[in-house]
C-alpha cells in the first residue's frame, strides 16, 4: 500500500490529508514552459521541486502519472520570433529541443505526457464552445471571452475580489476589465487556426484547462506550479474547466516559492537577472544544483546570490566524502559489538541509521518538507566522519555502517541525492570548478609532479612549499597509502 501523506492546499489554505480519486493513484498536472527563450535558475526550482516530489511518491509505492505542458503559442514567443526572424513555431521547437537537453542534463526524470498548445487546438475549441454553451463565455469581434462574473467562486484560489480585478488581456468585445481572454483573433504574422469565430489562437489560460482534461480528465487530484502562476493563471484555469464540465477540477493546488534576487525581487528574463540553466550545468554538478533547491521548503522564497551554488556544492560533497569513508570500511564483527567497543561516536552512527528512516519519511510525508529531511542526512553523515576518526574505525567499522550506507542509498531513490560514483562525481567537480577558477588541469598536475620529486630527495622545505602554492589556489593535497590525490576545496560554504 502507498504510504499517507499530508500536502498544503493553496485553495484551502492547510496542510492536509492526502486522499485520491482513485486509490493508489495520482493524477499530477504541473504548468511547463512557454518555450522563447532558454530555462533559467529560477525555472528550475519548479522543475526540480516536482521532479523530486514524483520521485518521492513513486518510492513510497504510489502510482502518479505525470503531466507537464509545454506553451508553444504565445504573445512572447511571437515577439521573440519577430525579433529573430523566424517562425513562432519554429523558435517554440528550437527552445523545446534545447529544455529536454537541459532537463537532462539536470537528471530529471521524464513527465508521462508533455502536451503543448499547438497539437491540442481541437480540445481547446471544443472547450471553448461549451464555455459558450453553458453561458460562461461570449463571442466578440473573433475574440471569445470568459465572463467572470457567472462563475460565482471566481477568486477562491487566490482571494482576489471579483469587482477590483483587471485581467491584462486586451482586444475588441470585453465587457468588463475582469474578463480574459479564451480565443483571440489573429492579427498579421501571427500562427492561426480555423475556429466557428474566425481564425485566431487561444488565450493564455484556456491551454491548461484543455491538456489537464485531455490527459487526466475532468478532475484529477493535484494541479502544481510557481507561486506567481495562483494568478491570474490557476484561477483562470478553475473558472474555465469547472465551467465547462460542471465538476470540481483539481482537489489540491501546490505552489513552489520563487526564487529572489538581492531586494526580494524575482529571478526573470523580464528583470535582466536571470541564469540559464546550461550556464549554471558549466559550473557545478547538477546535484548540487538539485540540493540548492531542495535545502528550503518547497513554500519558501529561496534566495539567491554569488554563493548560493558553492554553498550547495559544498554540502553535497560533504555527503559524498561520508559515503566514501564509510564505503571504504572493513569488518566482520556484529555492528553491536562494534559500537560497544569503540564507544559514543560509533553508537551514534548506529543509532541515527537505525532511526533515520523514521525521520526522514515523517518529514517528507508532513508537507513534502525536503529541509527537515536533509538535516537527518546531514546529522548521519555528520556521525559518519566524526567515527571515521577513531584509529581502528577503518578496520573494524563496516558492519556499523553498513545501515548508514543504505539510508544513503535511501536518499538516492527519494530525493535523487547521492546516486553518482564518488570518484566520478569528485571528478566532475575537479573538471568543472578548475574552469570556473580559471586554472589548467595541467598545472596542477604539474606542481604535484615536483613536490613528488621534491619528497624524494628529501627537499621538505620544497614539498612545504609547493603545498601551500596548491592550498593558496583552493587546491587541497591528499597524501595516502595509495599516493597522492587532490580536491579542489569549494569556496563560499
Amino acid at each position: 500500500m502507498p504510504a499517507p501523506f499530508r500536502l498544503y492546499n493553496t485553495l484551502s489554505r492547510r496542510v492536509e490529508d492526502f486522499t485520491p480519486i482513485q486509490p493508489g493513484h495520482i493524477g499530477l498536472y504541473v504548468c511547463g514552459m512557454t518555450v522563447y527563450d532558454l530555462c533559467h535558475a529560477g525555472h528550475a526550482r519548479a522543475m526540480v521541486t516536482f521532479d523530486t516530489f514524483v520521485r518521492y511518491l513513486r518510492h513510497r509505492d504510489w502510482s502518479v502519472k505525470f503531466v507537464r505542458n509545454f506553451t508553444d503559442v504565445d504573445d512572447k514567443i511571437i515577439r521573440r520570433a519577430a525579433e529573430l526572424g523566424i517562425e513562432p513555431l519554429e523558435l517554440a521547437q528550437q527552445q523545446i529541443d534545447y529544455f529536454h537537453e537541459d532537463v537532462r542534463a539536470l537528471g530529471l526524470d521524464e513527465p508521462d505526457e508533455e502536451p503543448r498548445v499547438s497539437t491540442s487546438i481541437g480540445g481547446i475549441i471544443a472547450m471553448v464552445e461549451r464555455l459558450i454553451e453553458r453561458g460562461h463565455a461570449y463571442a466578440a469581434d473573433g475574440n471569445v471571452w470568459y465572463d467572470v462574473r457567472s462563475f460565482p467562486n471566481y477568486g477562491a484560489l487566490s482571494g482576489q475580489k471579483v469587482d477590483e480585478l483587471r485581467n491584462p488581456d486586451v482586444g475588441n468585445g470585453k465587457r468588463v476589465p475582469s474578463d480574459f481572454a479564451l480565443w483571440k483573433a489573429t492579427k498579421p504574422g501571427e500562427p492561426s487556426w480555423k475556429s466557428p469565430w474566425g481564425n485566431g489562437r487561444p488565450g493564455w489560460h484556456i491551454e491548461c484547462s484543455a491538456m489537464a482534461s485531455r490527459c487526466l480528465g475532468d478532475s484529477f487530484d493535484i494541479h502544481g506550479g510557481g507561486l506567481d502562476l495562483v494568478f491570474p493563471h490557476h484561477e483562470n484555469e478553475i473558472a474555465q474547466s469547472e465551467g465547462a464540465s460542471g465538476c470540481g477540477y483539481a482537489r489540491w493546488w501546490m505552489h513552489n516559492g520563487l526564487l529572489t534576487m538581492p531586494g526580494g525581487r524575482k529571478m526573470g528574463k523580464s528583470e535582466g537577472n536571470a541564469f540559464s540553466i546550461r550556464d549554471l550545468l558549466q559550473l557545478f554538478p547538477a546535484e548540487a544544483v538539485r540540493l540548492y533547491y531542495l535545502q528550503n521548503h518547497y513554500r519558501s522564497p529561496l534566495p539567491w546570490d554569488q554563493n548560493a551554488l558553492p554553498t550547495a556544492l559544498a554540502m553535497v560533497c560533504r555527503l559524498y566524502e561520508a559515503r566514501e569513508v564509510a564505503e571504504s570500511m572493513k569488518g566482520q564483527e556484529r555492528a553491536e559489538d562494534v559500537a560497544k567497543s569503540l564507544g559514543d561516536d560509533a553508537q551514534a552512527v548506529l543509532d541515527l541509521s537505525r532511526a533515520f528512516d523514521t525521520q526522514f519519511y515523517a518529514a517528507l510525508d508532513d508537507d513534502f518538507n525536503t529541509s527537515k529531511a536533509l538535516s537527518y542526512v546531514f546529522e548521519l553523515a555528520r556521525a559518519v566522519n566524526r567515527f571515521a576518526n577513531h584509529k581502528k574505525a577503518r578496520k573494524r567499522g563496516g558492519p556499523l555502517v553498513a545501515e548508514a550506507l543504505r539510508c544513503f542509498s535511501v536518499v538516492n531513490d527519494a530525493l535523487g541525492l547521492l546516486g553518482d560514483d564518488v570518484s566520478k562525481f569528485m571528478q566532475e567537480v575537479k573538471e568543472k570548478r578548475l574552469g570556473a577558477m580559471g586554472i589548467e588541469r595541467e598545472d596542477i598536475e604539474s606542481l604535484l609532479e615536483e613536490r613528488l620529486v621534491a619528497r624524494q630527495a628529501r627537499d621538505w622545505a620544497r614539498a612545504d612549499s609547493i603545498r601551500d602554492e596548491l592550498e593558496a589556489k583552493n587546491i587541497v593535497v591528499m597524501d595516502t597509502a595509495a599516493g597522492v590525490d587532490w580536491r579542489v576545496r569549494i569556496t563560499g560554504a
